[in-house]
């Protein structure tokens, strides 16, 4: 048997939410039925290519999205379908953006056109003209709505569209905690004897590591042992360093960069710490609660995400000082999180089975108008 493939469209494979959901069930398929391909918006490389090319997967770039160049954009979707009839399923990963990929999959007549969305915001800059232009042309492009939570599917697609949650599913048994691999990792970093928070996330605005900071702040002159430990790259960073440094907690905080041992890193945290602006389910948070730990967040994001009872919600108009004064309440005990996770649909291998079906059925349905 031939598997179908399935084209995942993107911006970068590198280590993000979306990113890092899509290769979980990417690794769960059965690819003697199925395989994935990837259409990415960046020339560069991104962390996860090389994973996808050793499991058979081909990457076709495209250039950036820019409103100056959205006909010429248009000309090499038509042109890509062209050349690649094979496709009978499309899965668009882009926001918005999705509306174009779609609409050319639409006129090649694809059968299987999924729009997913993963943010439940995305706040407003100069490009809101343009987003609101490409979520107007999304029209009936989609055969299938998708969405991380059932606030990012409204606020991508409306109220009117029928919406399927699709899971932020991870693979729970290599979250559990394996107290000699916490020992290792914490010794490795200096962390024995420390209250250790963590924050998993790219550097930029949504984010919201100036506050994280300002938490942090707060969180020392409290208890002066305690540690914050930043996973993560983008373009922020820099200025997150020098926030660091001008208000003293440089020994209170290390910036470890990106890094693919995110499982192992997480037996070292002891407690979650996530302001964001916006966020729509983050995959983190997911493995976050895999790992054990009772989570401190902002209520910007969905009471969804709250899996196990181990996350906290805080309103980001309280101070720094309150948000310091929750984390130092609450309790660092482990607990072992995986058959609740199984339970409430986020176990990888039983939601990619699901979706694998999705992709089955429908790339054999006749094209929809």
């Amino acid at each position: 048997m031939v598997p179908i493939r399935v084209l995942q469209v993107v911006t970068v494979m590198n280590r993000g939410g979306l990113e890092t959901m899509l290769m979980n069930y990417y690794r769960q398929t059965d690819r003697g039925q199925i395989q994935f391909d990837f259409m990415v918006h960046r020339m560069e490389r991104g962390h996860y290519d090389d994973e996808i090319e050793a499991l058979g997967g081909r990457i076709y770039r495209m250039p950036h999205i820019r409103p100056g160049h959205y006909r010429s954009y248009f000309g090499k979707l038509d042109d890509f379908f062209k050349a690649h009839p094979e496709y009978r399923v499309v899965h668009a990963h882009i926001n918005e953006n999705s509306s174009f990929v779609l609409g050319a999959a639409h006129r090649a007549g694809i059968p299987c056109r999924i729009a997913h969305s993963h943010l439940s915001d995305l706040g407003i800059d100069i490009k809101l003209p343009f987003r609101l232009y490409a979520r107007m042309a999304m029209k009936d492009h989609p055969t299938r709505y998708f969405a991380c939570s059932r606030n990012a599917g409204t606020w991508l697609f409306g109220k009117e569209r029928e919406v399927t949650v699709l899971n932020n599913a991870v693979d729970a048994k290599e979250f559990k905690r394996d107290e000699a691999v916490r020992s290792a990792v914490r010794e490795e970093l200096g962390l024995v004897g420390k209250r250790v928070i963590g924050h998993i996330g790219r550097f930029n605005k949504q984010k919201n590591h100036e506050f994280l900071i300002e938490i942090m702040n707060a969180a020392v002159k409290q208890d002066p042992n305690v540690i914050l430990l930043l996973v993560g790259e983008g373009h922020l960073r820099q200025s997150i360093e020098d926030k660091v440094s001008n208000l003293g907690i440089g020994d209170h905080v290390r910036f470890l960069g990106m890094r693919e041992d995110i499982p192992r890193l997480l037996q070292s945290f002891d407690l979650f710490l996530f302001p964001s602006l916006f966020e729509g389910l983050p995959v983190v948070l997911i493995e976050a609660q895999a790992a054990g730990l009772n989570c401190l967040i902002s209520d910007t994001i969905t009471q969804e995400c709250n899996i196990t009872g181990r996350v906290t919600f805080a309103d980001l108009k309280q101070p720094a000082r309150h948000w310091a004064s929750l984390l130092s309440n609450m309790s660092t005990e482990y607990a072992d999180t995986s058959a609740l996770l199984s339970s409430r649909g986020y176990d990888t291998a039983t939601m990619a089975a699901w979706l694998g079906n999705v992709y089955l059925e429908e790339s054999r349905e006749p094209v929809h108008s």
